[in-house]
């Protein structure tokens, strides 16, 4: 390729000459014709739309971050409501559990007072029944040993001295 300021270059049997004043006339229609205006219009327009879109790209960033937030803060508030609602739990489960072993130990403690009660009960009527049955077997006992007594005597001197005795003193 011949340098520019050889006259090599500037020969007219030089292709490389024509190309070059093609490309100049090229360009010139090119400028005449507002297309480096138009280019630069298109890459402006393109330039504000990417800036628009640059911006509308902050602003929805922006607002994800502050919906970001808030979710965050309801989630937290969440967290600190449920934490809430388990401790209660919790504690109404504790004092349903104190409650129910309470009245657990005032259940057992009334039937364990019926149960002695029923056992005293129980008991007295046994001694009772023993008394009434020794009674009744002294009883019995006695009028077999009056009944031997009389049979084998017709009469008892200290009956007979005692049914004496209480003829004097009823007069």
């Amino acid at each position: 390729m011949p340098a520019f300021f050889e006259a090599e270059l500037w020969n007219l049997a030089n292709p490389e000459l024509w190309v070059g004043v093609g490309l100049v006339i090229f360009l010139l229609i090119l400028m005449m014709a507002g297309a480096f205006r138009m280019a630069a219009a298109s890459l402006d327009s393109k330039a504000d739309k990417i800036r628009a879109d640059l911006d509308e790209a902050a602003r929805i960033r922006a607002e994800a971050e502050a919906l970001l937030a808030d979710i965050q803060r309801q989630s937290a508030e969440a967290e600190a409501q449920s934490k809430a609602v388990m401790e209660a739990a919790v504690d109404q489960a504790r004092r349903v559990a104190e409650d129910a072993r309470a009245k657990l130990e005032e259940e057992l403690a009334l039937r364990t007072r019926l149960a002695e009660r029923r056992i005293e009960a129980a008991e007295a009527e046994a001694a009772a029944q023993v008394r009434t049955a020794a009674i009744d077997l002294a009883a019995r006992a006695t009028e077999h040993v009056l009944a031997q007594r009389l049979a084998s005597a017709k009469s008892d001197p200290l009956i007979d001295s005692a049914i004496a005795q209480l003829a004097g003193k009823l007069q």
